[in-house]
């Protein structure tokens, strides 16, 4: 009977005595950085504050992709810990180690089991997250993650094969965020190519540049650093959204190469002006999201001046929302309830806080919308409606692989079918959206939409909540925007 039992779990009993020979032999090692520098870095991780404090330092550099980095590493975060505290550590039940360290290198105590360790998986989590979205920090991510997980067993906190196993969960878990958030491709998209190249302008000739202070990261900053970089263009500085229309069609009326220094709402605006008049666009990105400038690959304020001084540059789809030009996306339905309520509180929690609240506000009491699609009475939840196709398919639209397929991506979710808030937000958690019967997604040249009583459609055109007719049709525009964007080296 003994041997049975000393038989059951023998690569168990092997990785028991590893984990107490390596703690033995680190507790016996004497040594300045394990006696001061782990400690302290050990109590810095607990209850992640190392890591929130590091996407705070992503965040305020108001850049999109650092942002990105900092979101998808906290949500990775919530995984592994769910992961660990709420399900391993019951299952395993492990005793922490006892008194196999030095005294001076104990740190304060805790009361949960000790497989896996919840540090190293918060650590692998958040360094998997950040890594995903900028590559460039994987390794100082990577080493720090590893750092913090050392930390736990020189403590004597952890065994050496709990933190390997919460190095694993943490990993997963920000694996797993690619379920629910796609990461966008890095590459830009495919766009046409012009007959005739969009003119070079090395110091800004013929450029008349409206820049709109009221979006995210555009500032007088900006506004000067254009002027420097481009001595003869016309830079023009819009304190707020509200005049932005206005100078940007005085620019058109005036300018060879219309520019937009702003977010996807401000794009919107001079791509239908420029598509109109015949001109060229120069966006430079300076919004909070910049779909369209990422797709693009117009990623900094040095790509679209890089691109202006060599002409480089690409013909893109415009589409229409009846007499609205939008470039991304136009939407009806629980997206425009989410827009609003985001706007509600952005002054004062900022938009990104916003975005979350709204999202809760919206899916608690939001109501389907009752629409006519192509002569069919629907209630939907959403309507979308994406200026070509968007990948990836059955999930959140993440970016285009081709900005010139002459194309709308139409995507509905009923709210026709039983329980179908319950049915979509279940559908949403487990990441089977493209497989939920409320669900549907095709593409399509044109797309009718109007309401049964002859009341205003509510839409969001690129990020922005606006009211547009009874009846209106989604459709391709059939002139091509000639935009810049750096060529190809």
């Amino acid at each position: 009977m003994k041997r049975a039992t000393r038989g059951r779990w023998p690569v168990r009993g092997r990785v028991g005595t590893l984990d107490r020979v390596i703690l033995g032999r680190l507790a016996a090692t004497d040594s300045v950085v394990l006696d001061e520098v782990m400690p302290r870095l050990s109590e810095a991780a607990n209850h992640s504050v190392l890591w929130v404090s590091i996407a705070a330092a992503l965040g305020a550099t108001r850049d999109k992709w650092a942002r990105r980095a900092a979101l998808r590493g906290l949500a990775s975060i919530a995984l592994a810990s769910a992961a660990t505290n709420v399900v391993a550590k019951n299952l395993t039940r492990r005793v922490r180690p006892s008194g196999e360290v030095p005294p001076a290198r104990r740190v304060s105590g805790v009361h949960t089991t000790s497989f896996p360790s919840g540090h190293a998986a918060s650590a692998a989590a958040f360094a998997t997250g950040v890594a995903l979205e900028l590559p460039g920090l994987a390794a100082p991510a990577g080493m720090l993650a590893g750092a913090v997980g050392m930390s736990r067993v020189v403590t004597g906190m952890h065994y050496p094969s709990d933190v390997l196993a919460g190095f694993a969960v943490g990993t997963a878990a920000g694996l797993l965020t690619l379920r629910w958030w796609p990461r966008r491709q890095l590459e830009p998209a495919e766009a046409a190519r012009p007959r005739r190249e969009a003119p070079a302008a090395p110091a800004g000739q013929g450029l008349v540049l409206v820049v709109n202070n009221g979006s995210g990261t555009a500032t007088a900053e900006l506004a000067d650093l254009l002027r420097s970089e481009l001595p003869d263009a016309r830079i023009v500085v819009a304190q707020d959204g509200a005049e932005l229309p206005v100078l940007l069609t005085e620019a058109a009326d005036t300018a060879r190469i219309l520019g937009v220094a702003g977010g996807d709402g401000s794009v919107q605006l001079a791509a239908g002006l420029a598509v109109d008049r015949g001109l060229p666009l120069l966006v430079v990105p300076a919004g909070t999201f910049n779909h369209f400038a990422a797709d693009l690959g117009v990623r900094s304020v040095a790509d679209a001046i890089a691109a202006l001084r060599a002409g480089d540059s690409v013909l893109v789809d415009v589409a229409r929302a009846g007499k609205r030009s939008f470039v991304n996306t136009a939407s009806t339905g629980i997206y425009v309830d989410l827009v609003r309520a985001r706007q509600d509180y952005e002054e004062e929690l900022g938009k990104w806080p916003a975005v979350l609240v709204a999202l809760a506000r919206v899916l608690r009491d939001s109501r389907p919308a009752d629409l006519v699609v192509n002569g069919h009475r629907r209630r939907m939840w959403l309507l979308f409606a994406g200026n070509c196709r968007y990948e990836p398919r059955g999930a959140a639209p993440s970016y285009r692989p081709d900005l010139s397929d002459s194309r709308l991506d139409i995507r509905l979710i009923d709210g026709n079918k039983p329980l179908a808030r319950v049915r979509l937000l279940a559908a949403v958690a487990l990441g089977t959206l493209g497989r939920s019967r409320v669900y549907r997604e095709w593409t399509a040249s044109s797309l009718h939409v109007a309401t049964p009583d002859g009341t205003p459609v509510l839409l969001s055109v690129d990020g922005e909540a606006v009211q547009g007719e009874s009846s209106l049709m989604l459709r391709k525009r059939s002139e091509r925007l000639l935009v810049y964007r750096p060529g190809e080296a």
